[in-house]
Order: C-alpha cells, then sequence, then structure tokens
C-alpha cells in the first residue's frame, strides 16, 4: 500500500506508552479530526487543488457543476487559463458568484448576488451551474438564472491549455479568468465538467497538486 488513509486515528499506544499527537516531530497532510464529517472535500483555505496535468481544453463549450459550501465571502472556485487571454474563472467576491469568461476577444462576466438577506455564505450547501456555450455564458445558482451575452460574437472559442485549478492557484500561476487571489475555505462536492456527450466527475484525491485540500471528507461544524 502506497497512499495514506482518508481516516481519523487516536489514541495509539506502543508498548503501553501514549503517543503524543500534539507534538509532533514532524507532519505532512494530517488534518484535525471532527467530530461530524459529511462527503465532500474540505479546503483550509490556503492552497488549492490541480486537475489535468497535461491541461484542459475548455474551447467553445462547457457545463461546470458543483456544489460549495462556506462561511467566506471571498474565495476561488475555479481557473482555467491559457498563457494568451483566454481563460474562464469561478469566484465568490463581496458574497457574488462571478463566472468569468474571454475567448481572446475580452473578458464577459455572469453575476449572481443573492437577493435580500439570502446568502452563499452561510455555511449551508448550494448548488452552481456555469454554462459557456459559444459567446453565450450563464450561472444558476440554486436554480436561479443569471446570464450575459458576449458583444464579442465573432471569438467563440476559450483556447486554454493550462490545469484545472480548484479552490485557488500558485502565485506563479496566471489566471486571466480570476481577480481574486484568495484561496478558497470551505467544503466542495461533486465537480462534474461536461462537453457535449463527453461527462467527466473529478475526485479530488487524484489531483496531481494538492496544497490545503482534505479530499474524502469535510466537518459538519468547525471546532
Amino acid at each position: 500500500v502506497t497512499h495514506s488513509i482518508p481516516a481519523c486515528i487516536g489514541s495509539m499506544t506502543i508498548n503501553g506508552k501514549q503517543l503524543d499527537n500534539e507534538s509532533p516531530v514532524s507532519i505532512f497532510a494530517v488534518n484535525k479530526c471532527y467530530e461530524t464529517v459529511q462527503d465532500g472535500t474540505f479546503f483550509d483555505g490556503s492552497g488549492f487543488a490541480a486537475l489535468v496535468r497535461e491541461g484542459y481544453k475548455v474551447r467553445s463549450d462547457v457545463n461546470i457543476t458543483l456544489e460549495f459550501r462556506t462561511t467566506a465571502a471571498h474565495g476561488v472556485l475555479l481557473g482555467v487559463s491559457s498563457a494568451r487571454v483566454d481563460a474562464i474563472g469561478l469566484e465568490i467576491v463581496h458574497g457574488k458568484v462571478l463566472f468569468h469568461v474571454n475567448n481572446g476577444a475580452g473578458r464577459i462576466t455572469a453575476s449572481y448576488e443573492p437577493r435580500g438577506t439570502n446568502s452563499l455564505c452561510d455555511g449551508k450547501w448550494h448548488k452552481l451551474q456555469a454554462n459557456k456555450s459559444k459567446h453565450h455564458i450563464s450561472l444558476v445558482i440554486d436554480g436561479n438564472l443569471v446570464h450575459t451575452d458576449n458583444p464579442y460574437v465573432q471569438s467563440t472559442s476559450a483556447d486554454t491549455n493550462n490545469p484545472i485549478y480548484v479552490g485557488g492557484y500558485p502565485a506563479d500561476v496566471k489566471q486571466n479568468c480570476l481577480t481574486s487571489k484568495t484561496s478558497f475555505r470551505g467544503c466542495l462536492r461533486n465537480l462534474v465538467l461536461t462537453k457535449g456527450q463527453h461527462t467527466e466527475f473529478f475526485d479530488f484525491s487524484r489531483a496531481f497538486d494538492l496544497r490545503g485540500v482534505f479530499p474524502h471528507s469535510c466537518p459538519g461544524a468547525e471546532h
């Protein structure tokens, strides 16, 4: 077995002597345990998950669905960029969800702001769907739709070739469709990207780079 166990371990003794969990000599990718957990992946606000090392090609159409849970008003959800300006980005800024797309001719944004006292940063699960279809983009949050038409109708393809960064991105990586550098703190689950008939479900434990991200379990309530 070459991989770690996604579990909590406590009260370990060796030869009758209890090990001190609180002050280990060294520690790597070990987080707190929680009394109650839910399905999902916990992002501690310090890092990101990097998926598709060889690069993800958005091109003309992509549909992104995910669920998120957070109490923070700012945080990167997802970004796919290129070395040029082509990119897409999903982020929470001032409690609003923004979906940015640049097909090469300029960035356009669909923005969802919850009405009244409703908050997306209430620690409850919210469903998000972001769709790019040529020069049209739309955002559906908990069944509420906002959409934007791109004035650059001749430009329909986001020619990305970089990895998918979720929950944040490294300091030395350029993201042309994200305005925030703040890493997401909270939980994500059920990330699916669909292109035409091809649907891809992303398991965060298979990310090629994980920093401050804990797959498989999400604290039911933080302690």
